[in-house]
């Protein structure tokens, strides 16, 4: 019995998912000459917040840099 384990980084419709679920077991089927019904699959949505890639959030891949403040942003101004 093949199971498919899919993990998308936010959220699809479930129009979506029923693409999805369509697509792997109508491969398997045509690849491995499995029955439909013996194809399990699940899709887990997980937050963008709860994953991270290249050292940041998912969340804040898209977001613009933060200004970093400057060094001498506290410093008195000279005379």
């Amino acid at each position: 019995m093949p199971f498919v384990s899919i993990r998308l980084a936010g959220t699809a419709s479930v129009e979506q998912k029923a693409g999805i679920v369509a697509d792997v077991t109508s491969s398997l089927v045509t690849r491995l000459g499995k029955s439909p019904a013996a194809v399990q699959v699940v899709i887990e949505e997980v937050s963008p917040e709860n994953y991270g890639a290249g050292g940041i959030l998912i969340a804040h891949r898209d977001q613009p840099p933060r200004a970093q403040p400057r060094e001498d942003a506290h410093a008195e101004p000279s005379q």
